[in-house]
This record gives C-alpha cells, structure tokens and sequence, in this order.
C-alpha cells in the first residue's frame, strides 16, 4: 500500500492529488507543522532523514522530493497515463515543466517568504528599521523583478497550449500547481495573467484535486 506522509499546507497536497489522478488506493499519515517555526516535525525523520514532506513509503520503498515521486508513481503505477509519448515535443516539455517548478518557479517564492517575515516579524525596536531597509531591498531589486519575470514566461507559455505539456492534462500540470498556487497566495499572481488565472481555475474544477482536498485537509495556499 502506498502512504503519503503529509504535512499541512505543503507540496505533499499534490502528490495526493496525483494519485486522485491515477486512481490508486493509498494512505495518508499526517504530520503538522510546529505553529511558531512552520517546520516540519521531528517525527518525520523516521521516514526520511531530512525530515520533509513530501515522502511516500511504498512498500519497502521511500521515495522523497516531488518531481522524483511524480516520476516513480506515472512509471510504476501510470500505464502511460499523465505523461506525453516518449521522444516528441511534449515530453521534452514535460520534462522541463517537470524540473522547472522546483529548480527555478520555488526559489524566489520561498526567498521572498523569509524576506517578507524578516521585514514584518517582531525584532528590537533598533534593529527594526535596518532590517526592513534591507528586506525591501532585497525583494525590490531581486527577488520581486525575478517573480515577475518567471510569470510573464509562463503566461507566454500557456498562449502556445492550453496545458503545461502541451494540448493535454499531464503530471507537469500537477508539479506546477504549487509554485503558481504559492505565486497567487503571496507572489502577485493576479488577473493581470489572464492565461495563468484560467489555468488555476481549470486545476481547482478538477474532480481528482477536489477528492485529494477533502483526503488531505485544509490548505491554506488557496485563496
């Protein structure tokens, strides 16, 4: 039986969503975030020794970080299904929207989420407006040019197809739910992205996304 070790409000939400997709039995072991740190609890470091989510045992198998359980899941239990034909254009897309929602959407939302709560968080009243100084900077000549950047080039991408991969549904879709999700939570995704908005739409009416909410509980990335 495959279990999903879920944390709240996390990446861990679309791997439920995929096995929604897929159709496949699983189990769900929850884990909450410490409410002051917002990290992970130590228990998970029993299932992995980082101690992240997402991280899915399968039998005796452990799999960890998303993109590598998105693979191991549409190989073994797929039969094809949620991944372009092998060779042509679009799972040469697949692959890049596959690899792209970590390795370059994430970083500047989770740098301009720890430079938002240095810029807002409590602090002595002396160090207050030194380390504000430097967060905005920080977000206004980096981080926030670097975000505008990233969803100008994926609404330019979606006027090409109407999903991530091309014409159809794929698991590249699911993988890029959470950084555009995070993008409209607090990264200024808004209807200026027309094409990027109706896309978020399209994911939140699917049935399996619903079905994989209502299994994994409230998730705060929603609007």
């Amino acid at each position: 039986m495959i279990v999903v070790h879920h944390l709240n409000n996390s990446r861990s939400q679309r791997i439920l969503w995929l096995l929604e997709e897929l159709g496949l039995d699983y189990e769900i072991k929850r884990y909450e975030r410490d409410p002051k740190t917002m990290l992970a609890p130590p228990e998970l470091k029993a299932v992995h020794p980082l101690g992240k989510s997402p991280v899915i045992t399968d039998g005796d198998t452990v799999v960890a970080e998303s993109g590598a359980i998105v693979d191991y899941l549409v190989g073994r239990y797929g039969n094809g299904r949620l991944v372009p034909a092998a060779n042509t254009p679009e799972r040469l897309r697949y692959t890049y929207f596959l690899h792209f929602a970590e390795g370059s959407a994430m970083p500047p939302l989770l740098m301009k989420l720890v430079f938002d709560r240095i810029e807002n968080g409590p602090m002595p009243f002396f160090a207050k407006p030194i380390a504000r100084a430097i967060a905005r900077k920080v977000k206004d000549n980096f981080i926030l040019p670097n975000i505008r950047s990233q969803l100008d080039f994926l609404e330019s991408e979606l006027g090409k197809s109407a999903w991530f991969a091309g014409g159809e549904f794929s698991a590249a879709d699911i993988q890029m739910s959470f950084p555009l999700e995070a993008a409209a939570s607090r990264g200024g995704l808004d209807r200026q992205h027309p094409k990027l908005s109706a896309w978020l739409e399209k994911i939140h009416a699917r049935p399996a996304y619903r079905r994989a909410l209502e299994r994994g509980g409230k998730y705060d990335l929603l609007k």
